[in-house]
């Protein structure tokens, strides 16, 4: 789950992490008065959206006077806000932070995150702040991995210090900053904790000027707060309403919608699609508890994507028995209007069954196989067929 800037900078107040003084507003005038009450002669007027690279899209800006804070507000809010980290379509600006401005000194990089490969926590560190770290050169990066079982040790901070250059004063500041970071990421659930840039200030001392942030699903349960921050409309409508339906999907960019009982065998169909050159739709695991409504609104949910052209069900019957899924099938023909091709593999326990069951509907546009790659490239040459 994401959150906006302005709840991670909340986050790191509770973590005893300093950060600039900001106020959030939903409107010009709040903007406006938010800025008065801060004080000072400069804000950052920042849009809040579940993406990085903000300020390439325009959505920062730096206001010098209450007029400007007034122009940028006008300007941001309600915008489409296209970055490098949505998609083409962008995000609507429905709120944005004013923020009081910092002298900086100078500008890194920081972010811990979970390093999926060694099953240990990465603690990444750069000289170049405020810029796209994945455009950064290697030998600017430095890049550390921490035993969850032992945590954040001087060593590493030591080490990070070295290597940004700093004296024995900052070295100490750095491991106090990063010794809260630690406990933040770790007691939140954190997959992702990235400051950047975190900035030195005139002062010399650190503060996060922007922060993103990221955590584990399945831990929610035991993060009241973070839970609470989740904002719905900076999510994918259909993911949201599928999850409530206790369906697990991601959507995609690809014109194959996907409908598969379990996320390894999902994860090898879209491998599959992609492998005989189609492109996937979607991610969808009906789950093992799949009934014949579940499966109807699996395929409502697909349908809802105009791109989709045809659709490829794959499904192991283990837990789940392909007669639900079959039968899921027809109800939802009955339910939704379904004119694109569905390419169907059913197998497993009562695989015979189900099949009987889709022969004897005796449905023009399912197309039931035995084989998996050949499924896929039926239902890429049907997609294919669509998008003429």
């Amino acid at each position: 789950m994401n959150i906006h800037e302005y709840q991670a900078k909340s986050l790191c107040r509770d973590f005893g992490i300093n950060v600039a003084d900001g106020l959030l507003a939903n409107s010009v005038e709040e903007a406006v008065e938010n800025a008065k009450k801060l004080g000072g002669l400069i804000w950052a007027v920042k849009a809040q959206i579940h993406a990085g690279g903000r300020g390439l899209g325009g959505g920062v800006k730096i206001a010098k006077s209450l007029d400007e804070v007034k122009k940028y507000a006008t300007e941001i809010l309600g915008m489409t806000l296209i970055t490098p980290q949505t998609d083409k379509f962008g995000k609507v600006v429905k709120k944005i932070y004013i923020e009081k401005g910092c002298d900086i000194k100078k500008e890194f990089y920081l972010s811990f995150t979970f390093d999926r490969n060694s099953e240990k926590i990465g603690l990444i560190a750069s000289a170049s702040g405020g810029v796209n770290i994945e455009q950064t050169s290697s030998d600017l990066i430095k890049s550390l991995l921490i035993d969850p079982q032992i945590g954040l040790m001087e060593f590493h901070s030591l080490e990070i210090a070295s290597f940004l250059g700093f004296d024995k004063e900052l070295s100490i500041k750095l491991h106090s900053f990063l010794n809260k970071l630690y406990n933040l990421y770790i007691k939140t659930d954190a997959n992702l904790v990235e400051i950047n840039p975190l900035i030195l200030t005139q002062d010399d001392d650190f503060m996060p000027l922007d922060a993103k942030m990221n955590f584990d699903d399945s831990a929610l349960f035991r993060q009241e707060k973070i839970a609470n921050f989740r904002d719905l409309d900076e999510e994918e409508p259909s993911e949201v309403e599928a999850k409530n339906h206790s369906l697990s999907y991601v959507k995609l960019d690809g014109n194959i919608g996907c409908m598969v009982n379990g996320a390894g065998l999902a994860m090898g169909t879209m491998d599959t699609i992609n492998s005989v050159g189609g492109k996937p739709a979607n991610f969808l695991d009906v789950g093992g508890g799949a009934n014949p409504q579940t499966v109807a609104k699996a395929f409502e949910i697909i349908l809802r994507d105009k791109n989709v052209k045809s659709i490829f069900v794959n499904i192991f019957g283990g837990i789940v028995r392909c007669d639900r899924i079959a039968n899921g099938i027809l109800e939802a023909t009955k339910l939704t209007q379904i004119d694109i091709p569905v390419v169907v593999r059913l197998d497993g326990t009562n695989a015979k069954v189900a099949a009987e069951i889709l022969k004897q509907a005796n449905i023009k546009n399912i197309i039931s196989v035995d084989d998996l790659e050949i499924g896929a490239k039926k239902a890429v040459e049907l997609a294919k067929e669509g998008e003429i």
